[in-house]
């Protein structure tokens, strides 16, 4: 098995390389083959990196949260699942280049420098912890992929204003499609926080007894949660939309690189144990 697994952690930036290159093709180039090709090389890249996940906690037996590498391994399949989604949700399969690319580069850093801890504690062996970590980093990738798309929203928005129609303008999704699949990455983003909110908030305190209710990091994830829910009520109810919702989105991502960086490194004690 611990073969297979490093098979895998060889071959999964190769395929994630295929897929950003085909996804590539298609958008700059318009080349047909590519067009074809890039959504199934996705799928299958996508259920590569779920079997690693699987192959490597079963034989390791603790999830792939107890060193950085395994992290953004994690972040890399996060980020891949969050766009599956996105993209067989609204059908449009022409932003692929600019969301992809990040999991490539989180995974062949994860693949060059990934080893196996010798000793690992047993708090890290929690599969419910798994879930909990899982959730919080599928939350902060529909956030980051929201905010790519909040991106490409005020760059074609750019690009309209100015009259350049170029590349950018026939190739990427008009202004409605960006805004949608920005809002469905953050609709799918805030459900996933909330789920890592509640599985920590529930299963934590029987774990450590008193939680520091005061750390900087829970801090950060409920104001980054709070202002998402402000924006999607105020979408629901004032009707907001357009370049509005857009920066509100980029606010939130802006909030949450702070959290996962310097909160998380400087300024948290408590959730440095994974």
């Amino acid at each position: 098995m611990r073969t297979l697994i490093s098979v895998i952690e060889i071959i999964l930036p190769v395929f994630y390389f295929s897929t950003i290159w085909a996804y590539a093709r298609a958008f700059f180039s318009g080349v047909k083959t590519a067009e074809s090709l890039k959504t199934p090389l996705l799928f299958s890249t996508v259920v590569l990196h779920f079997l690693y996940i699987i192959f490597r906690t079963t034989e390791y037996d603790h999830p792939p949260i107890t060193s950085v590498f395994e992290i953004l391994s994690l972040i890399a399949f996060t980020i891949a699942v969050v766009y599956t989604f996105i993209e067989f949700k609204t059908k449009n399969t022409s932003t692929g280049y600019f969301i992809l690319i990040i999991p490539f580069f989180f995974q062949i850093i994860s693949s060059l420098f990934i080893k196996e801890n010798s000793e690992v504690p047993a708090l890290l062996r929690s599969n419910l912890l798994g879930f909990h970590v899982t959730s919080a980093l599928l939350g902060y990738a529909a956030i980051t992929i929201s905010a790519v798309y909040g991106f490409l929203y005020l760059m074609l928005y750019h690009n309209i204003k100015s009259s350049q129609f170029g590349l950018i303008y026939n190739r990427l999704p008009n202004l409605e499609m960006l805004e949608r699949m920005s809002f469905t990455a953050t609709v799918f983003g805030f459900l996933l926080l909330t789920v890592a909110i509640v599985v920590g908030l529930v299963w934590m305190p029987k774990v450590f007894g008193n939680i520091p209710y005061t750390d900087p990091k829970l801090f950060g994830t409920i104001a980054i949660w709070l202002i998402y829910a402000v924006g999607l009520t105020a979408k629901k109810v004032a009707r907001w939309q357009g370049k509005r919702i857009i920066v509100l989105s980029l606010f939130g991502f802006a909030i949450a690189m702070f959290s996962m960086t310097i909160i998380n490194i400087f300024l948290s004690g408590f959730h440095k144990f994974f």
